[in-house]
């Protein structure tokens, strides 16, 4: 049976990752505009650094929630890369 709990915070890490996607999309269409013969404005580099901040953590914080279903599900299947290092060879 589905824990209600877990349920509703699935739901809610899914609004906050998505919340953060639609912020980082807003400003995706500077990026996109972005003269690459001039430095991005400080304002710019500001909001870029505040949102791919809200953006990581609120998809990390999904991620670790869905791995623990799968884990209490009894569904862990081996990663693809050493979990140190996110798969991340040096």
């Amino acid at each position: 049976m589905a824990d209600l709990t877990e349920i509703e915070a699935l739901k809610a890490a899914m609004r906050g990752a998505r919340t953060a996607a639609d912020a980082l999309a807003m400003i995706a269409t500077k990026v996109e505009a972005a003269d690459p013969h001039v430095d991005v404005p400080d304002a710019d580099l500001d909001d870029l650094q505040r949102l791919t901040l809200a953006h990581a953590i609120a998809a990390q914080a999904l991620r670790g929630l869905v791995e623990t279903m799968v884990k209490r599900q009894g569904r862990l299947e081996p990663a693809s890369g050493d979990a140190g290092t996110a798969g991340v060879d040096e």
